[in-house]
C-alpha cells in the first residue's frame, strides 16, 4: 500500500489543473519533489515544503510515484522517453502516471518501454477543467495494468471522484478522445443556443436556468455558458489544448476508417479562433466566434 511513509511524490507539470493536482497530494501528507518549465508556478508548493528537481530525471531519481500532466504529445514523449527523462532514470518498481491527454499509441510505446525496466506506467488522463482539479473532482480514465492500478488508486481518489479503469496501455487515452468528441460538438451546440436566446431578445442567463436542467443540461452548459456571459475567457482549458486533442482523436478515427463530421466541424472553428490570437484562452471562447 502505498502511504506518505513509503511514497515521495513526483509531479511533473505545475499547469492551469497540475497546480491543484499536486497540492492535494502534498495536502495528503506525501512528500512531493516537483519539475516544471516556469518555476515560479510551482511556487506556493514550494513554500509550502515541496521539493523543487532541475529536470524529470532528478524527479525519477527522488520519487517513486510519479504523475505527469504537461502540454502535448511530444511533451509526453521527452518527459517519458528521452536520455534524461522518466523511464532511463526511474527506480524498479517505481509507478509513472500520466494525466496528459495525449496520443493512444505513444501510451502504449511508453508502456512496452517501462516494462523494460521493470517500472509500471498507467495512462490516466482526465476530465473536468480547472474546477474539477480545483475541488478534487476530476474524471480519470485509466489504461495500463489492472493490478498497477489497484496500487495507485488510493491516490487518484485524492484527486476525482470518477475513476474507471478502461482496460489495457492506451485505453485511457482513447476514452478520452471519446470524451473530448463529444464535447466539440457540444460546445458548438451550447454556444448556438445562447447566442439565438440573445438574437431573440432574451435574458440569457434566464434562459440558462430554463434549459440546463433539462434534456439539454450539460457540462459545458452549467460550467462554461456562465463564463462566456460574464466575458471571462480565462482558460480552464486551453483552446490550443483542445485542438491539439482533436486532431488526435481525428487521426486515431480516421486510422480506424471513421468519418467524424462533428468533430471536424468543431476543429475548424477552433482553428480559425487560434488564428484570430485566441489559442491561450479557454475553450467557452467559441462564444467570440459569433459575437466578433
Amino acid at each position: 500500500m502505498l502511504t506518505p511513509e513509503n511514497t515521495v511524490i513526483g509531479f511533473i507539470g505545475i499547469g492551469v489543473m497540475g497546480k491543484s493536482m499536486a497540492g492535494h497530494l502534498q495536502k495528503a501528507g506525501f512528500p512531493l519533489v516537483v519539475y516544471t518549465r516556469t518555476k515560479e508556478k510551482a511556487a506556493d508548493l514550494l513554500e509550502s515544503g515541496a521539493e523543487w528537481a532541475n529536470s524529470p530525471k532528478e524527479v525519477a531519481q527522488n520519487a517513486n510515484v510519479v504523475f505527469t500532466i504537461v502540454g502535448y504529445p511530444y511533451d509526453v514523449e521527452e518527459t517519458y522517453l528521452g536520455e534524461n527523462g522518466l523511464i532511463a532514470n526511474g527506480k524498479q518498481g517505481s509507478y509513472f502516471i500520466d494525466m496528459t491527454t495525449s496520443s493512444p499509441s505513444l501510451a502504449v510505446k511508453i508502456s512496452t518501454e517501462a516494462k523494460k525496466h521493470q517500472i509500471h506506467t498507467i495512462d490516466a488522463p482526465v476530465s473536468g477543467g480547472d474546477i474539477g482539479a480545483r475541488d478534487a473532482k476530476l474524471s480519470i480514465m485509466v489504461g495500463g495494468e489492472e493490478e498497477a492500478f489497484t496500487d495507485v488508486l488510493p491516490l487518484l481518489q485524492k484527486l476525482g471522484t470518477n475513476i474507471v479503469y478502461q482496460g489495457k496501455a492506451g485505453s485511457g487515452q482513447h476514452t478520452k478522445m471519446a470524451n473530448q468528441i463529444a464535447i466539440a460538438s457540444n460546445m458548438i451546440g451550447v454556444t448556438e443556443a445562447i447566442i439565438y436566446a440573445e438574437k431573440a431578445g432574451l435574458n440569457p442567463d434566464t434562459v440558462l436556468k430554463s434549459i440546463s436542467s433539462g434534456a439539454a443540461g450539460s457540462w459545458s452548459l452549467s460550467n462554461l455558458v456562465p463564463r462566456m456571459l460574464k466575458g471571462d475567457f480565462d482558460p480552464g482549458f486551453y483552446i490550443k489544448h483542445f485542438i491539439k486533442d482533436m486532431k488526435i482523436a481525428l487521426d486515431e478515427a480516421e486510422q480506424m476508417g471513421m468519418e467524424a463530421p462533428g468533430l471536424s466541424l468543431s476543429k475548424s472553428i477552433y482553428d480559425q479562433l487560434a488564428e484570430k490570437g485566441e489559442e491561450n484562452n479557454g475553450t467557452q471562447a467559441i462564444y467570440k466566434y459569433w459575437k466578433d
